[in-house]
């Protein structure tokens, strides 16, 4: 009897690791994927807490495997048409009367217009800290640097292991939310 129930211990550790080994391997089966394509494109729903105020517009963004990002704001109305790019050195906006304004976040480190360049560069090159099912998503951790002030970042992932939402957090708490729609690796 102390035979079998050894026998069974052991079967369920094993199990329990494999479905921890699993999700650890569609998390960076994920990373290795978009590391080797021409880029990606998604449709994102943005919405920036400011504690007081929310702050919600849409964006199509295309982003290249460095995690480059190209964008044009579609929704509202009054700032659609806005387009530009964000990489690692900063950004460029492109309008025609229209002003696109939001303050900076997380100490400076964030606007809301950067969250789609910040999901990417998280993705691509981010410490994932811990990755588990949350329903039906496959849900990660990710911290964007090793830094002290990094942002942290929840991110759920699809049964086909494509990214449908994240969560950007700094101190503690959310700052910016994105729905992502159609995303799509090329």
């Amino acid at each position: 009897m102390k035979k079998l129930l050894g026998v069974l211990c052991v079967v369920l550790l094993f199990a329990g690791c494999s479905g921890k080994r699993g999700e650890l391997d569609r998390a960076m089966g994920l990373r290795a994927e978009l590391l080797a394509c021409q880029g990606c494109s998604f449709e994102a729903i943005i919405t920036a807490d400011y504690g007081d105020e929310l702050h919600t517009f849409s964006m199509e963004c295309e982003s290249d495997n460095r995690g480059n990002v190209s964008f044009a704001v579609t929704a509202p109305e009054t700032i659609a048409g806005i387009t530009g790019k964000i990489n690692g050195e900063g950004g460029k906006l492109t309008f025609d009367d229209k002003a696109l304004h939001f303050d900076l976040m997380a100490d400076h480190q964030v606007t809301p217009v950067s969250s789609p360049w910040i999901l990417m560069k998280t993705l691509l090159g981010g410490y994932l800290t811990s990755c588990g099912m949350d329903g039906e998503y496959l849900r990660l951790a990710v911290d964007d640097s090793y830094q002290d002030d990094a942002l942290h970042l929840d991110i759920w992932l699809d049964e086909a292991d494509l990214p449908v939402r994240g969560e950007i957090f700094f101190d503690n708490r959310r700052i910016v939310t994105l729905e992502l729609k159609n995303f799509r690796i090329q």
